[in-house]
C-alpha cells in the first residue's frame, strides 16, 4: 500500500492492534482500507446505509444490501478516553469515539480517534478515515481533518 491512492490513509501506531474476527458479512468493512476507502453495508433497494452490516436492511426489509465506498468523513458524536490497559500491545491512554459519518444521519462507527492529544478531542470535531494494519485487516481510525 505504499502506493496507490490508499497510501496517504496508512498510519503506523508504532503497535500492532487485535485482530478482528473477519467474516463474509464484514469482510468488504476490514478489508476496504487496502484501496484506501471506508466501505459500509448500504441497501440496494432505498439507499439506507446501515453499520453494522446486516443481511437484510432494518428500513425497507430488502436483502439487497452490498458494501460501498464512503466518503470517510465524519464527525465525533461521543467518546470517552479508555486508561486501562485491555491489551498488551495498546499502551493507554487513548480514545474510544463514536464517529457519525457525513453520508447519513445516525450512521455512527465505533472506532479510535488518533493523531491528536487525548485532551483535545471534542464532541462534533471533523475527523477522517485512517487505517492501521493488523494481519491482513485495515482497521478504520479516526484523525482529525486539518484545517
Amino acid at each position: 500500500m505504499e502506493q496507490g491512492e490508499g497510501a496517504g490513509r496508512l498510519v503506523d501506531e508504532g503497535f500492532v492492534r487485535p485482530a478482528p474476527p473477519v467474516t463474509d458479512r464484514t469482510a468488504a468493512y476490514w478489508h476496504g482500507g487496502a484501496g484506501g476507502v471506508l466501505r459500509i453495508a448500504r441497501c440496494g433497494a432505498c439507499g439506507h446505509w446501515l453499520h453494522p452490516p446486516l443481511p437484510v436492511c432494518p428500513r425497507c426489509r430488502s436483502s439487497a444490501v452490498t458494501a460501498e465506498a464512503v466518503s470517510g468523513r465524519g464527525r465525533v458524536w461521543s467518546w470517552t478516553v479508555n486508561r486501562y490497559r485491555w491489551s498488551p500491545t495498546i499502551t493507554p491512554p487513548y480514545v474510544i469515539a463514536e464517529i457519525e459519518l457525513v453520508e447519513q444521519p445516525r450512521l455512527r462507527i465505533l472506532s479510535s480517534v488518533i493523531a491528536c492529544g487525548v485532551d483535545d478531542v471534542r464532541t462534533g470535531m471533523d475527523v477522517e478515515v485512517c487505517f492501521a494494519r493488523t494481519g491482513d485487516v485495515l482497521v478504520p481510525l479516526f484523525r482529525p481533518v486539518a484545517p
